[in-house]
């Protein structure tokens, strides 16, 4: 009996080395979980033993149990790499349309040759779908997770329509005969203003709006000023609505009595170069609609257009200045709103992951699309779930269903980008328990030595 029993406590020892041992061996690695070797008593009874003088037939290892307290973060520079700080952990796939899940904790995640999002051994990570327009979750649902592709590019080409401005123009200003205006020229303008608009295969150009106070344009109640358009720099004409050419007109005081006895001056320079006219009451603010819209002519080389975009682009594209309550006050020259509505196709520029999980891509249009949102997965009893290796578990009776949920919501942890969770061994609570695995160990080790010489003895008898 002695021998059997030093001989399980030999077997008990040497799995706590060994679980000991691994735990040391695994202190490095991304999202490993210690293990504890929990032992039992051997006892066995009957109807006619004598349970007041029966001894212990040893010891049995009961179970190897993972530990998954939180392990410290380690942060990097790769947006790529997360971390969950609290509970929860990532879900993975090896293959397309597998529902085989692998979980895990270690976040040290990169992208395929395909742009998905995968794990060192090429598993894939799995996200909550998203609405595009706010990134809102569509599901939870662990069956309607899917991997996470990044694309390089987002979007089509979408031509600009609409240009929004709003300026403040100087009072005070000195003014040019409308006449001379040339691009240019800066002497023969008061103030300008770009923006980049596209073309209906995304080619970027450059449109400017001039500002020109002209002389003789203030009269009793009012002030005037043209302003022209061009697109790398060649003239753009005001169209009217049919898209044809059209050029405004203002009121010439030419003897400063602040009365218009040269109406009806056509607004444009000596090269017929065509310009708008805004006019603002004595208190600086625009007289008419607001806001006001200034279109031009096609851009291409249709009858009547400006051709300043190439033949394989569309030629009947127009654009609409709107200009939102503009004004003339006796300060300086002033943009306070610019912006349009056509873009380019967009080349990725950065990925981020916020603290919920939200995976976002932003690229070189401006543009921000989510792509979904990282899903988390907890269970009942996680030191039941399954080791499979490379710091990732699965499923078992004993763990329960896997209860899926969103980052930074009920019981789930944040996502931390740019981190790693570390191994949650402590190097020195494992090298003491080295020591009394040891110990332990050798003392069964005598016991078994004690037993064998006793046999001898008793073997010698004579």
């Amino acid at each position: 009996m002695s021998f059997n029993i030093s001989l399980s406590g030999l077997n008990a020892a040497q799995k706590d080395l060994d679980t000991t041992s691994n735990n040391i061996a695994n202190v490095n690695t991304i999202g490993f979980k210690e293990s504890r070797a929990e032992f039992a008593d051997v006892y066995s009874n009957s109807l006619f033993t004598n349970s007041k003088t029966n001894v212990g037939s040893g010891v049995a290892t009961s179970q190897v149990a993972q530990q998954f307290h939180q392990g410290s973060l380690q942060f990097t520079n790769n947006a790529l790499d997360l971390a969950i700080n609290g509970n929860g952990m990532f879900v993975t796939i090896s293959e397309f349309g597998s529902q085989d899940y692998n979980y895990t904790r270690a976040g040290a995640f990169k992208l395929n040759d395909d742009n998905f999002m995968v794990d060192s051994q090429g598993n894939y990570l799995m996200a909550l779908p998203v609405n595009k327009n706010d990134g809102s979750v569509k599901s939870v649902s662990l069956s309607t997770t899917e991997p996470v592709q990044i694309p390089q590019t987002a979007g089509q080409p979408q031509k600009t329509s609409l240009v929004e401005v709003s300026v403040n123009v100087n009072a005070g200003d000195v003014t040019h005969d409308p006449a001379t205006f040339d691009p240019t020229d800066p002497t023969t303008y008061n103030n300008a203003t770009s923006v980049t608009v596209y073309d209906s295969l995304g080619e970027p150009h450059i449109m400017t709006q001039y500002f020109v106070k002209p002389p003789g344009g203030a009269v009793t109640g009012n002030n005037q000023w043209l302003t022209f358009f061009t697109m790398d720099d060649k003239p753009v004409n005001i169209g009217d609505a049919a898209g044809g050419a059209i050029s405004g007109t203002w009121d010439q005081d030419t003897n400063g009595d602040g009365t218009a006895d040269n109406p009806g001056v056509a607004a444009q320079n000596a090269a017929g170069h065509t310009a708008a006219v805004m006019t603002f009451d004595d208190t600086g603010n625009f007289i008419g609609s607001n806001p006001t819209m200034i279109q031009t002519v096609a851009l291409g080389t249709v009858a009547g257009g400006a051709g300043v975009i190439g033949p394989g682009a569309d030629g009947t594209q127009r654009v609409e200045f709107r200009l939102d309550n503009p004004t003339q006050y006796a300060s300086k020259f002033e943009v306070t709103k610019l912006q349009q509505d056509g873009s380019t196709v967009g080349r990725l520029t950065n990925v981020e992951v916020a603290a919920d999980g939200l995976i976002s891509a932003t690229y070189s249009n401006g543009t921000e699309v989510p792509l979904g949102k990282v899903a988390l997965a907890r269970f009942a009893n996680e030191q039941g779930l399954t080791q499979q290796g490379n710091t990732s578990w699965k499923q078992s009776q004993s763990s329960g269903e896997a209860l899926l949920g969103e980052p930074n919501t009920g019981t789930f942890g944040t996502i931390n980008s740019a981190a790693l969770e570390q191994s949650n061994t402590d190097l020195t609570t494992e090298l003491v328990d080295l020591i009394s695995a040891q110990r332990n160990f050798q003392a069964n080790s005598r016991a078994l030595d004690i037993a064998n010489q006793l046999q001898q003895n008793i073997l010698q008898i004579r």
